[in-house]
């Protein structure tokens, strides 16, 4: 299939760009390059523009077939939505819309949703099902759930199908250490671990001990990187075959502390990784951990390679090659 990749230029859409060339798809990427790298996408064809712009939109559409549409397009940072939250609604939330409304008008109607488990909040069960109330304490997870309910309302009413797949924490490299996380500022754990470990910061922040956890930090579900896109080329398959619109969890089932994440980074690298603790970060849940039975279910999808020592060696091994992102 021809497959419009939009955030193809970022860390999990350049990722998806290898998985569906390897699966036999086509993928054409298009991204405003604000947040993405142009050495991400390779060989393959990017057209630089937002989604938003409903005139370039429908051009890709049109002129590259496209048979169904992936969508990675979004900002991402959660503290950055509670300091700046139009500014999340007007890209995450609108321009969604405005790629919707493109969409119809070009008469494709497949669609396979970049969702985060931020949509259920501070949950009342974990492992979190797919049935659990989405509740978010934050605007980025508020944003995507938004766009999960106006999906549903457009399947009840059209022939719109989608999948929205709620990641829990992406981490890890390609195994090639060509592409990998490099964000500007970065905000995720795994990658400012190992900017310490390379001397690029003097010691990682802890946002908060004082959680109900076992060891006080957050606990959070990591997914390798390369295991979450290849859920995404199965969903291809499950749209293709008719399967009706969803929302599916992506995650292992298996929680890590903040703290686990540093003693296990240190292991890696041989590194001390100094860490400090600082006061809580504003929408911050205290566990989220993922119910993921139904995409093996629906997906016949698992982790392979989602291992915790696995998702930090391979980002080791990129960010140690790439020190400075895709930047010389």
């Amino acid at each position: 299939m021809n497959i419009l990749v939009t955030g193809g230029a970022g860390y999990i859409g350049s990722h998806a760009v290898r998985a569906l060339r390897a699966a036999g798809h086509v993928p054409i990427v298009l991204d405003t390059l604000e947040n993405g790298h142009r050495q991400a996408v390779g060989q393959e064809v990017l057209v630089c523009g937002d989604v938003a712009d409903h005139e370039v939109v429908g051009r890709v559409l049109r002129e590259f077939a496209i048979e169904m549409v992936m969508h990675f397009a979004a900002y991402i940072e959660v503290g950055e939505s509670m300091c700046a939250p139009l500014k999340y609604y007007r890209n995450n939330l609108l321009g969604t819309v405005a790629l919707l409304d493109a969409m119809a008008a070009a008469n494709v109607h497949r669609f396979i949703f970049s969702s985060t488990a931020a949509v259920y909040g501070d949950p009342e069960e974990v492992p979190i099902p797919e049935n659990a109330p989405c509740r978010p304490v934050n605007v980025y997870g508020h944003a995507k759930a938004q766009v999960e309910e106006i999906c549903a309302w457009l399947s009840r009413q059209t022939e719109f199908r989608y999948v929205a797949l709620r990641y829990f924490n992406a981490a890890g490299a390609h195994p090639s250490a060509e592409i990998g996380e490099a964000h500007d500022p970065e905000s995720h754990l795994i990658p400012l671990v190992l900017q310490v470990a390379l001397g690029k910061r003097p010691a990682v922040q802890i946002f908060g001990d004082d959680y109900p956890t076992p060891d006080g930090t957050c606990i959070r579900d990591y997914i390798h990187v390369c295991d979450l896109v290849e859920a995404h080329v199965r969903a291809i398959d499950y749209l293709a075959s008719g399967g009706p619109s969803v929302a599916i969890n992506l995650g292992t089932g298996q929680g890590y502390s903040v703290r686990r994440i540093i003693e296990v980074a240190r292991e890696v690298t041989g590194h001390p990784i100094p860490a400090e603790v600082i006061a809580r970060r504003p929408g911050d849940p205290p566990q989220l951990v993922a119910k993921a039975e139904k995409a093996r279910e629906l997906l016949d999808w698992q982790p392979r390679q989602s291992d915790l020592h696995a998702i930090v060696a391979s980002a080791w091994q990129w960010h140690s090659r790439h020190p400075h992102g895709y930047t010389a």
